[in-house]
């Protein structure tokens, strides 16, 4: 195989943007074969659109007419896991949008069914692909920053108005966005912090429905995190915010990072600050240290760039930016903070996915989605939709 046919499952803001990007060449290795969409009105737009590309009304139809080698999954997010299992059990490479579901227990299957099926499967996490935050997860796992000992973020700049929540009638509501802030804009921070930090043992978390906004999810997190070795963390988030802040600040037993504004900030101790407070021979002496203010010399791919290696992958047998079953990582930490709040305990991990259907279900059950406009599908990717300082 030397080109991938792909099609899209969901045009909205994303799928339409994936859709223009592989139509018009930018991914190497990779052809638009066909889209679909539920929606009849953005059927007939994309039909007239890509009158040379096939357009479906569900992904069954798409997988069943044998014209794809992969796919990319787009949908609300309740539909990911259904879309992506369908995909991977007809033989099909996937590549699914953020979140991987609602629930980490669906993110767990899909990611067995991707096993079984011996294809490739990926997820879209974008940020990931940012240098600041590859070198700051190269430092931490290398053992440079020393043992862990926290993570604060704060990521507010996440800031979205009413109009936005009335953009969709799924958006904001249990039943059909399946949470706010945390499972829309906050997976791919909820995915660094674990990627760079590790995955915490416990959560205790506060999260608060309609604070700032009229919807039934929440718009305001605050999340504290415990590990084995006694780190620490703490994440803040929130949509109502402006101007908001995104800070990341690591401390570790040989220094501190932080990333704000582009910048990679990094303060080296000369020796282990245990250590040092241990032997130092009078009570206000403090470690040598030196700084470096690192910038950023290679660009952000961002989505490009996870397509890319996407299909390379599949051509090529080379790396992901992400693994498909990396997706059950920040699933877990966001249903665990929403267990929390909910049950107002402490949550242990691994999480008790029952424990968090019964208590998601409850809230699915009465949700009302609401009369919002049809979203409208986007044709280039959003700077929004990348690290935005």
């Amino acid at each position: 195989m030397d080109e991938i046919r792909v099609g899209i499952v969901g045009i909205g803001n994303m799928g339409g943007a994936h859709t223009n990007c592989i139509y018009s060449g930018q991914v190497k290795g990779m052809r638009l074969a066909a889209l679909c969409d539920t929606d009849p009105h953005k059927r007939a737009v994309l039909q007239a659109d890509f009158p040379d590309i096939p357009v479906f009304a569900t992904h069954n139809e798409l997988i069943a007419s044998g014209l794809c080698d992969a796919i990319i999954v787009s949908p609300p997010h309740k539909f990911h896991p259904i879309v992506a299992e369908d995909g991977l059990n007809a033989g099909l490479h996937v590549l699914t949008e953020k979140p991987a579901a609602v629930k980490a227990k669906d993110a767990e299957q899909m990611a067995e069914t991707a096993r079984r099926s011996g294809k490739v499967f990926a997820i879209m996490f974008n940020q990931r692909t940012n240098p600041v935050f590859k070198k700051a997860r190269e430092i931490v796992r290398s053992g440079a920053l020393g043992a862990p000992k926290r993570l604060v973020w704060i990521i507010t700049n996440w800031y979205r108005t009413q109009s936005y929540y009335n953009s969709g009638g799924w958006r904001a509501t249990w039943s059909g966005e399946g949470g706010g802030v945390l499972l829309n804009q906050a997976p791919h921070n909820l995915d660094l912090w674990q990627w760079i930090f590790g995955m915490p043992k416990r959560v205790r978390a506060f999260c608060y429905d309609a604070k700032w906004h009229n919807i039934e999810v929440e718009d305001d997190a605050t999340i504290y995190a415990e590990y084995e070795n006694g780190a620490t963390a703490t994440f803040i988030t929130s949509t109502g915010e402006y101007p908001g802040t995104n800070r990341l600040e690591i401390a570790g037993d040989l220094g501190k990072l932080v990333i704000e504004d582009g910048h990679l900030k990094w303060w080296r101790l000369d020796e282990p600050e245990r250590e040092f407070c241990f032997t130092a021979e009078k009570g206000f002496y403090k470690p040598e240290l030196t700084f470096e203010d690192i910038v950023p010399d290679e660009p952000e791919t961002a989505h490009k760039g996870v397509l890319q290696a996407f299909a390379d992958a599949i051509l090529h047998g080379s790396d992901l930016v992400a693994r498909g079953e990396e997706g059950a990582n920040e699933l877990t930490i966001s249903n665990a903070a929403y267990l929390s709040a909910w049950t107002d305990s402490w949550v242990e991990l691994p999480l008790d996915h029952d424990s968090f259907a019964r208590e998601f279900d409850k809230r699915a059950e009465h949700s009302c989605q609401h009369d919002g406009k049809c979203e409208k599908m986007s044709k280039n990717y959003n700077e929004r939709w990348s690290v935005r300082w």
